[in-house]
């Protein structure tokens, strides 16, 4: 039992060596396979699995075809089992005529990744083709004086099956005269007949036998010819040829009646016995297509075109025929000799037309290449353009591959067209050109690139809301969904009210629209951010700055502050009687929220009781005499000033000024009484006048108390949210300095009060009590807002 284990160990040990064996010869030799001829379509000739080393899954994955030369494909690859299986019937003569064995190379390509199986496919000969005579009917003349034991040559048979099954053998039918000879030649059986008994024509002038061929088949296949002997007379002398041997080289292009060769032979005979004919002997029906012969001058010509690629050589054997019926013969041996012209053959077994970019040594094509023609003129060089980004690798049995030289770039170069050209090694060099149009895909490797990094866009205040303001625009170097731009807002880089708010944006444009009117005294300018991102996967996005800038338009009439025109009592100025030309009476002070020319006012007398008597300052609304005053100039007298800006259309606003003579309130100081004066009675004037100015004073200070209270109760509500609802001032609550720019060019205004005692006048200069309430905030100022000066000597912006 131990034995018999021992013995089962080695050789189990053996049969793992000459598998391992195998499998190592496998990469180096082609594998040879064969089949039968005219197996049926779809027939199994064999499994690949165990030669090509791999499982059933692999076929799929690693991409398994077969491939070889020519554009007929065999046989055909099951990757589903590994089975090799006939594609086509095959017939063993059309695919290689005479040649045996016949075989088929062929290759498995494996793509992923890349490696060649070479196989070979033998295709087995049957018996499937008969031997046939050209001529139905062989005739011979034999003279009688033939001597018994001459031997004569007959038409052989052809059979296109090889081996085995190819011609074996003749028979005769039973005769007196003859009996049939074999003889072994290059080419095959030569039958002979052999004379066996002297002829006489008298007795028996034509002899007929039947020449039988048979092969050797199983069953073998057979066919008949008649012999007919025809007896002549004597003819002592046989023709002669000069040469038994005839070689000779001929091209292949020659054309059709080229002349090949010339035999010549000789009898010593005269008369008709001495004439010759030439003939073909023994040749096959491919001989007789190809060759022809002249039978008086003995010309061997073309009859057809030679093929280098498919016949090397011909062995043409010509009879001399004299008329008595003697014969002789030679051998004219023609070797075809090879042109090229035949150019090269490139076959592609895989192609991608498409490229990712970024990737490195990607496979674009395997390709092999064939030239039918012999020697440097099949000799095969392979090139590509030196300039293109790609590399050509030889591979096995003239396999080549073409990779990438680097990695692509689409935004460089969308598509690249690779010319192969194959050149053989011949006179003249033959070239065969192919072209590859492979084109590089997209990736997402470039981010969006704005036109402008930072756009500027202008709008004119209390515009209609969804107006355009403007585009933005980006671009990006990629394609398709990676170069599809969606376009969005982003809060601005500046503290500020939310663009989202204002401005809204088209995602596909880039167009930017208003949301709702803008009001330039409120938001001179603002900026945003806007976003463009690709479709991509991932996504790529780059931004921009916007800047909106708010155009003024001329929206808001002038605004008087002084005189004040709301009190319940009009404010009057008083003037002395003996005020000189040029003395200022009053000073009307106005503002105008707009800015730029929008805010420029001049002032203008509309109307007064006395025109002649007053002048206006256009520039800064002081009112001024204009000459001296009289004792017939009216007590009381009222002037209507228009205070008009400069914009598109103009915007005004007009007020009253109320003027009140007096007389000596003009004088600057009063003397110092000299002794108490009498007590007078005031009249009727003097107690208006008290009134008046108390009147005044009180409005005065009433209204320099609530503007002081509103001020405070503004600041104080802005910080609790809350607190008093008094109206919004008609100018912005920042003040600045203007200096001497404004519109009151002095500190305060000239109030009189009447010294009761002695009658005469004191003038006081009431100076501002407030300070400047509202400090400067350095970054806070509107740039081009104008400045004014108020009666109270406060700056206005």
């Amino acid at each position: 039992m131990e034995n018999e284990k021992e013995l089962y160990r080695k050789q189990r040990q053996v049969l793992i060596f000459f598998v391992l064996l195998g499998i190592a010869q496998a990469g180096s030799e082609p594998t040879l396979y064969s089949v039968a001829e005219e197996t049926e379509s779809g027939s199994f000739v064999a499994n690949l699995l165990t030669d090509l080393g791999l499982e059933v899954e692999e076929l799929a994955s690693r991409g398994a075809r077969l491939v070889s030369k020519g554009k007929n494909l065999h046989l055909h690859l099951d990757r589903q089992t590994g089975d090799l299986l006939v594609n086509e019937k095959l017939d063993r003569e059309e695919l290689c005529g005479s040649t045996e064995p016949c075989v088929l190379p062929f290759q498995v390509l494996l793509e992923n990744p890349l490696q060649f199986f070479l196989g070979q496919l033998w295709v087995k000969d049957i018996n499937d083709h008969s031997p046939v005579f050209l001529d139905n009917e062989i005739i011979l003349k034999i003279p009688e004086s033939i001597a018994p034991g001459t031997t004569f040559l007959i038409e052989r048979a052809q059979d296109l099956d090889v081996g085995s099954n190819s011609l074996q053998n003749y028979t005769l039918s039973p005769n007196f005269y003859f009996h049939l000879k074999l003889q072994d030649s290059p080419d095959g059986i030569l039958p002979q007949l052999v004379l066996e008994k002297a002829l006489d024509r008298e007795e028996e002038p034509e002899i007929r036998l039947i020449l039988t061929a048979l092969d050797g088949g199983n069953p073998p296949r057979s066919c008949t010819a008649l012999v007919r002997i025809e007896v002549v007379d004597i003819n002592d002398n046989a023709p002669e040829f000069t040469k038994l041997l005839y070689e000779v080289q001929v091209p292949e292009n020659s054309p059709v009646g080229f002349q090949v060769a010339t035999v010549s032979a000789r009898d010593l005979d005269s008369g008709i016995n001495g004439e010759i004919a030439y003939t073909f002997s023994q040749a096959s029906e491919d001989i007789r297509k190809t060759f022809r012969v002249n039978a008086k001058s003995g010309e061997l010509l073309l009859a057809r075109t030679l093929d280098y690629e498919s016949i090397q050589t011909y062995t043409v054997n010509i009879q001399a025929t004299d008329g008595g019926g003697l014969t002789g013969g030679c051998v004219v041996f023609v070797q075809v000799l090879d042109l090229n012209d035949n150019p090269p053959e490139l076959s592609i077994s895989t192609l991608t037309n498409e490229v990712p970019e970024n990737l490195m040594e990607a496979l674009i094509a395997v390709f092999s290449v064939s030239d039918p023609d012999s020697g440097d003129n099949g000799r095969l060089a392979c090139s590509i353009p030196d300039d293109l980004p790609f590399l050509l690798t030889p591979s096995v049995e003239n396999f080549y591959t073409i990779r990438t030289r680097s990695a692509l770039d689409r935004e460089e170069r969308e598509e690249y067209n690779i010319t192969i050209t194959v050149t053989d090694a011949g006179s003249p060099r033959l070239r065969t050109q192919h072209t590859l149009a492979v084109r590089v895909a997209d990736e997402n490797d470039n981010a969006p690139e704005f036109t402008q990094a930072c756009y500027t866009l202008r709008v004119r205040e209390n515009n209609s809301p969804a107006l355009a303001l403007g585009s933005v625009r980006a671009t990006d170097r990629d394609a398709g969904s990676n170069a599809q731009l969606s376009y969005s807002l982003l809060a601005g880089p500046q503290p500020g009210p939310d663009a989202a708010a204002l401005v809204s944006i088209d995602a596909d444009s880039g167009q930017l629209f208003a949301l709702r009117p803008l009001d330039y005294e409120a938001l001179p300018a603002f900026e945003l951010r806007v976003r463009a991102a690709d479709r991509g996967a991932p996504p790529r996005s780059s931004q921009a700055r916007v800047r909106v800038q708010v155009l003024d338009a001329n929206d808001h009439a002038p605004r008087v502050l002084y005189p004040p025109q709301n009190a319940s009592a009009p404010c009057t100025e008083l003037l002395p009687r003996a005020a000189e030309p040029g003395y200022l009476v009053s000073k009307v002070v106005a503002v105008d929220r707009d800015s730029g020319q929008n805010a420029w006012l001049s002032f203008r007398l509309l109307q007064a009781t006395e025109p002649g008597l007053w002048g206006v300052a256009p520039h800064n609304g002081e009112v001024r005499t204009a000459r001296p005053l009289s004792e017939r100039d009216a007590p009381r007298h009222r002037l209507l000033l228009l205070v008009q800006d400069h914009g598109e259309p103009p915007r005004s606003a007009s007020v009253a000024l109320h003027v009140l003579l007096v007389d000596g309130f003009s004088q600057a100081h009063l003397p110092p009484p000299a002794a108490p004066p009498e007590r007078a009675q005031p009249d009727r004037l003097a107690a208006s006048l008290l009134v008046a100015l108390a009147a005044l004073a009180a409005l005065g200070l009433a209204a320099l108390l609530l503007f002081v209270a509103g001020r405070l109760c503004r600041r104080r509500g802005a910080r609790s949210r809350g607190g008093c609802a008094l109206p919004d001032p008609p100018f912005p609550a920042r003040l600045l300095d203007a200096g001497p720019a404004g519109t009151l060019a002095r500190g305060g205004r000239h109030l009189g009060a009447l010294r009761g005692a002695t009658g005469a006048t004191e003038v006081n200069s009431l100076k501002p009590i407030f300070p400047n309430l509202s400090p400067q905030i350095p970054g806070n100022e509107i740039e081009g807002a104008p400045s004014f000066r108020n009666s109270l000597g406060f700056s206005i912006q």
